[in-house]
């Protein structure tokens, strides 16, 4: 995900956008709790691309 797509978003794309990433990052903290997560980056991945939806909402207002 790059911050660049962000920016052509409009701001209800970016808020369904924030709730699928904080459901995977949900579900992936679970998976790393039950001991059945693998790739482990994914975890890293998701909270950085929660990170950039964030600044492009902000900057849109």
């Amino acid at each position: 995900m790059k911050i660049s797509e962000l920016r052509k978003q409009s701001a209800k794309e970016l808020d369904e956008q924030l709730v699928g990433l904080k459901r995977e990052q949900f579900n992936l903290r679970m998976q790393k709790a039950s001991g059945q997560l693998t790739q482990t980056h994914e975890i890293r991945r998701t909270r950085r691309d929660i990170a950039r939806v964030l600044t492009a909402q902000a900057e849109k207002k």
